[in-house]
């Protein structure tokens, strides 16, 4: 095996006559080098291949857990890392990405062997054939946001490798990712809204519950999870800190989806006469019980059909419970509430997110703001722009 200077690998010829390279880019627990190797039919194409791998690796001093495969550390990174940081619906939602988009494509290759290529076929083939959908003529892609979807979490799942000491690099950041490609949010218009609450009047303790929603945007698992603690009568103040959520049979109370979920909301007056007059009779800490038993929260599964029912009572769009929270921000971005005071009241990361999210409402709103502008320049200079005309003309003559 012929020496190369320090830090510039080992070379040799096999017996099967191929050339072989090697560089170090970490050691094990025990001391033990981890070695990298590369080879080739000849020692020019060797030579190449060495130096690539050689700046790839610089400065490198990978720990013994570079070995696992892709897979392996997804899983390890999921359990270990993030899996006490999050809801366990999301963290469910997580394992089914890695699972179903993830480990399928690229989960059996080495970690330190991924590369960006890899990583872009992988997204490529998700576009083309990810899942099978109920709808033949929809085609069998994933979606573009769901690509996106997957992109982000591998990308936080290889930034943890990096910091790990597992790869050099994240491979995903030279990756091409689609564009979004949101649907149009459905939404009820205010005469749809009232028809709405006019039908679930009908029905015991549940125009309430739709009146909060519609007036304040909360997510579903967040009114489930409101207690009359949570309510300031007295400032006409709403805390939103906890979310309820449904899963393996059970409702369980925890976190809010993200710090900044965790806020304060002034309530209109009329909402808060609401809470009030329904405090009265309140038997139960909860602000909206479960049905079946008054010790418990709401079901947001429960308020999930009882929103499909009244529709189709009501004989309105189909739409989806989170639609509700559409309809809100809408209308009141609509209506002039600056995107900043809608952000803290939807509890969204920040204000551009919710820019992003109603770009078809800022962009009407731009539009009237420039007939505003128009007719403010208008008054303006209208008169000083009707003299120079006139004595531009009498020049002319």
């Amino acid at each position: 095996m012929g020496r190369r200077p320090n830090g510039d690998g080992t070379v040799r010829k096999r017996k099967d006559g191929r050339w072989e390279g090697r560089i170090t880019i970490g050691k094990k627990k025990d001391g033990t080098c981890i070695i990298k190797t590369v080879t080739a039919k000849t020692q020019k194409a060797l030579m190449a291949r060495l130096n690539e791998l050689k700046f790839r690796y610089a400065g490198a001093n990978l720990v013994e857990k570079c070995q696992m495969t892709v897979g392996e550390w997804l899983i390890d990174w999921l359990d270990n890392y993030k899996k006490h940081m999050i809801r366990p619906t999301t963290y469910r939602g997580y394992k089914n990405y890695i699972e179903t988009h993830m480990i399928p494509y690229i989960g059996k290759k080495p970690i330190t062997n991924l590369r960006t290529s890899d990583i872009q076929k992988m997204y490529n083939q998700l576009k083309e054939g990810g899942r099978a959908t109920e709808h033949p003529e929809d085609g069998f892609a994933l979606s573009n946001s769901m690509v996106r979807s997957v992109h982000m979490l591998l990308h936080e799942a290889l930034d943890g490798a990096v910091k790990e000491r597992i790869i050099p690099s994240n491979p995903t950041k030279g990756a091409v990712i689609p564009k979004t490609d949101y649907k149009e949010k459905t939404i009820l218009q205010e005469t749809e809204v009232e028809r709405l609450l006019e039908i679930a009047k009908g029905h015991v303790g549940w125009h309430d519950f739709f009146y909060l929603e519609c007036m304040t945007g909360l997510r579903k698992g967040e009114i489930c999870a409101l207690k009359w603690s949570d309510y300031d009568e007295v400032n006409r103040k709403l805390s939103v800190r906890k979310s309820a959520t449904y899963m393996d049979g059970k409702v369980t109370v925890g976190e809010t989806k993200t710090e900044r979920s965790r806020r304060k909301i002034i309530l209109p007056r009329s909402v808060s006469r609401m809470l009030s007059e329904r405090k009265k009779n309140a038997t139960s800490e909860w602000i909206f019980p479960s049905v079946n038993d008054l010790n418990k929260p709401m079901n947001p599964q429960t308020a999930y059909n009882k929103l499909k029912s009244l529709l189709r009572e009501a004989a309105l769009p189909d739409i989806r419970f989170h639609d509700l929270r559409h309809t809100f921000a809408t209308h009141a971005a609509s209506s002039g509430v600056d995107p900043k005071t809608l952000s803290a009241i939807l509890g969204h990361t920040d204000a551009s997110f919710t820019l992003d999210t109603y770009t078809h409402v800022t962009t009407d709103m731009q539009k009237n703001a420039s007939k505003i502008v128009n007719n403010f320049m208008t008054d303006l200079f209208g008169k000083d722009l009707k003299i120079w005309e006139k004595e531009k003309t009498e020049k002319e003559q």
